[in-house]
């Protein structure tokens, strides 16, 4: 899939991975309605991998561009 169509999939709550990646990634989630000193979070993209907890992603134009997204059950 292209990051544009499995996008609507992401905002719904579901887990995605490119299937190029070599497995230290677990996948890539969006995170919504956070609250830091009673101001409002904007939306953001978290990745899990394999060996640590959770950190930030932001895709790059090589990610954006790539056509081999999948969801992650």
């Amino acid at each position: 899939m292209t990051f544009e169509a499995i996008l609507p999939e992401l905002k719904k709550g579901a887990k995605i991975i490119r299937e190029g990646w070599g497995g230290f990634e677990l996948y890539v989630t969006l995170v919504e309605g956070e609250v830091y000193q009673d101001a409002p979070v904007t939306p953001y993209f978290l990745i899990k991998t394999s060996d640590e907890g959770f950190s930030s992603f932001a895709p790059t134009v090589c990610d954006i561009l790539a056509d081999d997204w999948k969801l992650v059950e």
